[in-house]
């Protein structure tokens, strides 16, 4: 198929272009900045929000399917920050996702959404018809109606939302460098409250793996959950990467400490959140992650930089 994919440069594009390559798809690898090669197809580079040069830039290639990985998420997210940090995102969600429809004449679109948008009450774990959370923390709500905007336009394309968990991998939060790795090592990442908050991993190959699967299967619609096998509460997961690290155990924070240092989203995403199933997606896709454990992931990615993994 000839497929465009929006957003090639991030951390899910660059691992999907290969694979696209690999099955012979010819692609047209749509970036506004960062350079991106294909084996079998073209580069192109334009701002998703120019709804003008977008359509000049891509129409004439008559896509068949748009892989949508539009995002543009800091990379050092401040979550004190974070309605501001995360307004560009929010709009390529819904006014690039817009644009894309239009400079492709509405072809099937495939798009990355998260699956930690469920609504607390949804938990520990829930799946694809549990509520989103409507009423979180005021910081996280023009995120969750751009993301609503978004899967309602893919939906009207006859297409897949994929609702990705926390992503771990090359190019993310959790690689070398990383802003997350950089929090542990520094004892800025504590555990707040109980440690509640259940988190659902997914590694940058296995989200491009399930995008593959998800282009060989036009009957599947409406959205998926794409996670590992595993979710873990923050009190689990987060002195086992300290540890794989070398560094020292996350200090406790009580909820009202953190609330002043992260304010209440950030609160709320150590000690609310919900884990989500990869059940349908497994059913649907006949997809299975390669990482079905996030500490797999996590050796496999930093290798000599950790210790021995043990289970949590």
């Amino acid at each position: 198929m000839r497929i465009l994919v929006a957003g090639a440069s991030g951390a899910i594009g660059r691992q999907l272009l290969p694979l696209l390559d690999a099955v012979g798809h010819e692609t047209i690898a749509l970036v506004h900045r960062t350079p991106v090669e294909v084996d079998n197809g073209h580069v192109v580079s334009a701002d998703a929000l120019n709804r003008d040069a977008l359509v000049t830039a891509v129409s004439e290639f008559e896509p068949e399917v748009v892989v949508n990985l539009l995002t543009a998420i800091p990379h050092d997210l401040n979550v004190r920050k974070f309605e501001q940090e995360f307004a560009k995102t929010n709009r390529l969600r819904t006014e690039g996702t817009a644009n894309l429809v239009v400079a492709t004449r509405g072809v099937r679109m495939i798009s990355e959404s998260i699956a930690f948008a469920y609504a607390p009450e949804a938990g520990p774990v829930a799946d694809e018809a549990s509520p989103l959370w409507t009423d979180s923390p005021k910081a996280f709500r023009p995120a969750l109606a751009a993301l609503k905007e978004l899967e309602r336009i893919t939906a009207e394309t006859g297409g897949v939302s994929l609702r990705f968990g926390s992503l771990v991998g090359p190019g993310t939060s959790f690689d070398t460098g990383g802003a997350m790795v950089e929090a542990v090592r520094g004892g800025k990442l504590p555990i707040v409250g109980d440690g509640s908050g259940m988190f659902s991993f997914v590694h940058t190959h296995d989200a491009a793996t399930a995008i593959v699967a998800a282009l060989d299967r036009p009957e599947v619609t409406g959205v998926l959950n794409i996670v590992d096998d595993q979710p873990l509460a923050a009190r689990e997961w987060m002195p086992e990467f300290a540890r794989l690290l070398g560094a020292r155990p996350p200090r406790r924070f009580p909820e009202w400490l953190a609330r002043l240092v992260a304010g209440s989203w950030g609160v709320a995403f150590l000690n609310r959140l919900v884990g989500a199933t990869n059940a349908r997606a497994k059913a649907e896709l006949d997809w299975r992650p390669r990482y079905a454990r996030v500490q797999e992931a996590w050796q496999a990615d930093l290798g000599a930089m950790v210790q021995p993994s043990v289970a949590v």
